[in-house]
């Protein structure tokens, strides 16, 4: 599978706008992991004037969210380098991620550090560590880690929605054109 390319879909602001909602969260349900309740509620918010506002909008459903709904989105997310990515389980959107940076091709070394890292992030937190991977290198990965096991649980909590967001904002960028 290594070599074969994902075809991604570029829809217009327009063709969204239009739409049915149900072909619209069918659409934009993979924005935010495995929480295509974010594109439901952003759906009745049409019509939109560009890109910029869907993220907007998107983004507030999640801010508005009660913190169980934001603990599941977090939770809906892999782990990096996990047991899912070698098995190839991943999303659509997670893999290509994963992938950019090679973090579906580490050697043995490489993944049992990895595992010890989500293993010991999971114990402290009770969800994966998030981290948007397009905007960050392998060394900036670990020592994200290491510096994020520092934090209280409010704080990552918080730091893994901001990542969520720089993940979803990227996600709508590659799909959408206001044009």
């Amino acid at each position: 599978m290594g070599g074969d390319r994902v075809e991604v879909r570029t829809l217009t602001v327009d063709a969204l706008n239009a739409m049915p909602k149900a072909e619209f969260v069918a659409c934009l349900g993979g924005i935010y992991e495995h929480s295509p309740w974010v594109a439901e509620q952003t759906a009745g918010e049409r019509p939109f004037a560009g890109k910029k506002h869907i993220a907007d909008r998107m983004r507030a459903a999640v801010e508005n969210a009660d913190d169980t709904a934001k603990l599941a989105l977090i939770r809906a997310h892999p782990d990096l380098a996990g047991k899912l990515a070698r098995a190839g389980t991943l999303s659509a959107e997670s893999t290509r991620e994963q992938a950019g940076l090679g973090l579906d091709r580490l050697s043995d070394a490489e993944f049992e550090r990895f595992t010890g890292l989500n293993t010991r992030y999971r114990e402290r937190f009770g969800f994966p560590f998030v981290i948007c991977v397009r905007l960050t290198d392998r060394p900036g990965i670990v020592a994200a880690f290491e510096r994020r096991l520092e934090n209280d649980a409010e704080a990552e909590m918080a730091e893994a929605l901001r990542q969520i967001h720089h993940i979803a904002r990227l996600r709508l960028d590659d799909l959408v054109t206001d044009s």
